[in-house]
This record gives structure tokens, sequence and C-alpha cells, in this order.
């Protein structure tokens, strides 16, 4: 069945995380994504690792699949004569370099759109196109610590802490994607393209959601909580007899079930612990009483009775667990890829679930360069011009 994407071309100039995520994303429902790599070395990504999976690196696999590569050297002449050939036949185009890179050598939406006015260019960048911060280097890192997302992680008497995974970046990555296809719908009506700017400091900041919201209503500058929430009490993990589990009581309706459960019934309307603001309030008093009745069973014990009595709670997974996970399998958040050298290559899975035109993990990450003749070919090269172009080093 045919992608809700199918038939628009995606020429990727970027690399790393954020425009790979991208176009992962574009890919998955049924774009077809060119990705345009520097010939002899790729992506950067392709040398990171260990791991490596023949040879192949376990974090380039992660993020490319449903794309085909072609290796160019748009710092020649010729090889910017393939981009702007793509650009023509392209619906969406996509870099992630500095702020004035890509304009400098002559790829830059301004350059491509004399090619093809209805192309979609889309920039990552760090701060992006304009503003105070636009030439500083972008780093998932730097946008994770600059937008106040490390000072609202952590524990309270701990450092800030930057999240295990690269959250500004695959943020970045994730409104690329929704902006693009917005871009696209709406070259439907005129039938223009348009240039979009993603910043990562700016997707790390629309994030902020509530803790923002906190500040703007109060003036105080929102505090670590570690794995707590700064609204909700209980909410946050707690040690058992032989392990940790989450535990999340959203709301007073759940929190006099819970006291039930646990069986401090009295609990439920003594004052300082009755209301949800109350627990907020008193926070360190209601914490301290539940993990002293939390350690007292086993992590399944708790899990069997309070599943039961429909409280949201659950186990600590470590990523492997999670990857094993029988629900989490049932969904097909992971899948099966067959990879021409690396053979069966595990990735995770599309959580987007459309009923009439799902996405796919059709095509496995390809090799470098793998579809360059392919590519070139369509566009009219013929096969003496590309092995010119070879001899050259344009590809």
């Amino acid at each position: 069945m045919a992608g809700p994407l199918s038939g628009y071309r995606v020429l990727d100039l970027s690399r790393i995380l954020s425009g790979p995520y991208c176009t992962m994303m574009l890919g998955d429902f049924g774009a077809e994504v060119i990705k345009v790599e520097r010939p002899g070395v790729g992506d950067d990504t392709r040398q990171w690792g260990p791991p490596f999976v023949a040879g192949e690196s376990a974090y380039y696999l992660s993020i490319n699949r449903n794309k085909r590569s072609i290796t160019v050297d748009f710092g020649q002449e010729a090889g910017r004569e393939i981009i702007y050939a793509l650009a023509r036949t392209a619906d969406v185009a996509i870099e992630n370099f500095r702020p004035g890179t890509a304009d400098r050598i002559g790829i830059g939406y301004e350059r491509l759109r004399q090619e093809n006015p209805r192309i979609v260019y889309c920039s990552i960048s760090g701060f992006g196109q304009a503003g105070p911060y636009r030439d500083y280097p972008g780093y998932d890192a730097l946008a994770q610590a600059m937008s106040g997302m490390m000072s609202i992680s952590g524990e309270p008497d701990g450092t800030p802490m930057k999240h295990g995974m690269s959250i500004a970046d695959i943020g970045a990555g994730m409104w690329a994607a929704f902006a693009i296809v917005s871009a696209l719908l709406a070259r439907e009506r005129t039938g223009a393209g348009q240039a979009i700017d993603i910043s990562l400091l700016d997707a790390q900041i629309a994030w902020l959601t509530y803790a923002a919201g906190n500040y703007f209503a109060t003036g105080e500058t929102p505090a670590r909580f570690g794995s707590a929430h700064p609204s909700i009490v209980p909410y946050q993990p707690f040690a058992t007899a032989d392990g940790y589990l989450m535990l999340a009581v959203g709301n007073d309706r759940l929190w006099q079930r819970f006291c039930d459960v646990i069986g401090e019934p009295e609990m439920a309307t003594q004052p300082g612990y009755a209301t949800s603001a109350e627990r907020v309030v008193n926070r360190e008093a209601v914490i301290d009483r539940i993990a002293a009745i939390m350690r007292k069973r086993t992590t399944e014990e708790w899990l069997r009775m309070l599943g039961e009595a429909g409280i949201p709670a659950g186990p600590i997974n470590t990523v492997a667990q999670a990857l094993t996970d029988p629900h989490v399998l049932a969904r097909e958040m992971v899948v099966t890829l067959e990879h021409p050298t690396a053979g069966q290559v595990r990735a995770t899975g599309i959580p987007a679930k459309l009923s009439a035109t799902p996405g796919a993990a059709q095509s496995a990450p390809p090799l470098l360069g793998e579809h360059t003749d392919e590519v070139l070919g369509s566009l009219g090269y013929s096969e003496s011009d590309i092995a010119r172009l070879r001899e050259q080093g344009v590809i």
C-alpha cells in the first residue's frame, strides 16, 4: 500500500541526526528520499562507533532506513550541477549546515528555487537563520543547556543534567518533518514552495510547555525534581523490596484508591494529604511516608496490586527490557530489515499508526553511494558521464 507521501521526492543534504531523523520520518510514510553524502566518507555517523555491524555503524543504521544514497562532492561545479538537476525533480530539500554555509557553496534556498520555484526548502541549525546566536555552533547539548531544559533535569541537590537521548536534535527533526508536510499542503493551495527555518533551541523552548507556563504565572524559576513531577504528588520512582517501580497518581480519585491499596485509607482525607494541591505543598512528608510503605513489598507484588486497582504504575525497564517487551513487539515497534552486508538489522518501528495509509520500514539504510549510478541515470547522465565524474572525484 502506498504511503501518504508516496510520489514526493526529498533531496536530503543533511547529516548526523536532526536532518536524517526528519527524512527517515518522511521516508517511513512513502517519500522517496535521496541522501547526498560525501564521496569516500559519507555521513559523519558512518564512522561513529563502536558498535559496528559488518562494518556499518549502529548509529547510522538507526536513522537512515527508507533512503537511497548517492555520493556527490558539491564543492565542485559538476557536483553542484547534480544537486541542481535533483532540485528540479524534488519537492523538498533539507540541510543542516551552519547558517550561511549552504548559500556560500551555492546550494541554498535562493539558488535552488531558481531551479524549482515549487521546492520546499528546510534548514535546521542550532540557533536558527536569524538572531544574535545565529552563527554559534549548533550542538544538541548546547540547546538542552541554553533552553533551560537541563536546569529542570536532575536531582534537586545534584548538577543540571542532559537527557539520556539527543532530544534537541530529534525534537528539531520532528518539527522539521511537521513543517515540511505543512508547507507541502500550503503548496497545494498556492503552487509555490517556501523556506523553513528550524532551530534546535526553538524546539527545546517549545517543549518547556508547563514549565514555562508555571514561570509565566508566578515569576519563579522552576526547580529540579529529579524523576518527580513539579505539579503532581506522588508521581515518581519508588524503591521496592527488590527494585524500583514508577508510580503516577495523577488525580485525587486515584489517590483515594491508592491509599486503600497500600493499607492507609485514612491518608486519603488527612489534612496535608487529601488534595493534589496539599500534596504538592507537603511533598516531602507525603513522599517519605509512601516510600517507607513501598519498600515492604516486591516490585511484582506492587505492580499486581496497583494494576488490579487501576493505579498507573509500571516497571522501570532497561533498554533491553523495553525492546523485548511483548506489548512493544505487538505494536510493531521493533522491525527487522534486510541489509546487503549486515544481514538482518533490527530497528525501532513507526509510532504513528495510520489506518488507511500506514507507514512502512521497507528498506535498510543504504551503503555509501549504493544508488549513485541509478539516480544519476534517471537524471539523464550516461554511463560514460558517470564514469568521468567518478574519475574526477565528483561522485
